[in-house]
């Protein structure tokens, strides 16, 4: 996408397709703010534009070797924060990558779907581990995602994974727009972190 115009065409194409807020905010690695901004936006709007960064890193997603590249600089900074005994992938774009770093650690794989991905944005209600992989209680866990755009899913994600006494070892992420070394006291591991002066 070239510009603003792209952005909303497409962030307006996923909505037609029947995706929520919380959805295309994913898709596009923008704010759940930046997503209805774009939604809601109209031609005469003065409505000022949400200070946000777009992110795509289709050219590493859409090739299984570059995947595999990323995956091993992820293993690394995983490795530097303890052996977990499961990786636990966040649903949707993190799956890719925590099911390659999993195979490359040797561990188990959790798949966790939070809450903006159930359409239960609003409503108090926490994601949930997938019953189709791995059980996480009691055990060591690495979280791997693509994006930290707001902080808010790892802050999700380590309440729950505390609550099922587990321990959260770190969040491995391609790319840190937040800027946060740690959330909840675990060490947030970024490939490449954005600083907004």
């Amino acid at each position: 996408m070239n510009d603003l115009n792209d952005l909303i065409s497409k962030a307006q194409e996923l909505h037609e397709k029947g995706l929520r807020a919380g959805e295309i905010a994913d898709e596009l690695n923008i704010s759940r703010e930046t997503a209805t901004w774009l939604l809601t936006r109209s031609e005469t709007s003065r409505e000022p534009v949400p200070k946000d960064i777009y992110v795509n890193w289709s050219e590493i997603g859409q090739n299984a070797e570059r995947l595999r590249f990323v995956s091993l600089a992820l293993v690394d900074m995983i490795l530097e924060t303890g052996d977990p005994d499961v990786v636990v992938g966040v649903a949707l774009s993190g799956l890719p990558l925590a099911t390659l770093v999993a195979d490359e650690i040797g561990a188990e794989l959790a798949v966790f779907v939070p809450q903006k991905q159930k359409g239960s944005e609003n409503d108090g209600v926490k994601g949930s581990f997938s019953q189709n992989f791995a059980d996480i209680a009691g055990k060591s866990c690495a979280i791997v995602d693509d994006v930290i755009t707001t902080g808010s899913t790892a802050t999700e994600i380590i309440e729950v994974i505390k609550e099922m006494q587990a321990t959260p070892l770190s969040v491995a992420v391609l790319i840190n727009k937040k800027g946060i070394s740690q959330v909840q006291n675990v060490p947030i591991r970024s490939l490449v972190q954005i600083t907004i002066f």
